[in-house]
């Protein structure tokens, strides 16, 4: 339990650094990042993922529009069979399905944390963007694979 509420503190922080302006600040024992000024920005069909790296971690903050599934808009990317990225995320907005590779079916609306191991699909149910800070699963996310 008290796992959960320190990411959900860590998450509602994100969500709070992400619409402050964008600053940069590293120091000894400081390291502050924003969403707003993102150190890699991965763009796909019908969305994206920006990340920051603080403390040597990389966080992603994904964005998925209305009719974004994972096997269509980042398979082609990634070729695997299904989505190889562990993700363990806190939803801001929108809601998310995720089929895992044995055929159990989930559904993420805002404030739910989520971890979803390696093997799933993934798509936005309905007409609002899904937004996700991912705390794990983004670091090779939608970076395309060499033949």
């Amino acid at each position: 339990m008290k796992t959960i509420i320190t990411l959900a503190a860590i998450a509602v922080t994100t969500l709070f650094l992400s619409h402050r302006p964008a600053v940069q600040v590293t120091g000894e024992k400081v390291e502050i990042k924003n969403f707003g000024k993102p150190d890699e920005v991965r763009e796909f069909p019908k969305g994206k993922v920006e990340l920051v790296t603080v403390g040597g971690a990389s966080i992603g903050r994904a964005t998925f529009q209305p009719g974004w599934k994972w096997s269509e808009s980042v398979q082609p990317l990634a070729k695997t069979k299904s989505c190889e990225a562990p993700h363990y995320q806190y939803h801001l907005s929108g809601t998310l399905a995720v089929k895992m590779d044995d055929g159990s079916v989930y559904e993420c609306k805002p404030g739910d944390i989520s971890l979803f191991a390696s093997g799933h699909d993934a798509w936005v149910v309905g007409n609002e963007p899904v937004v996700v800070v991912d705390f794990q699963g983004m670091v090779d996310y939608a970076k395309g694979k060499k033949n």
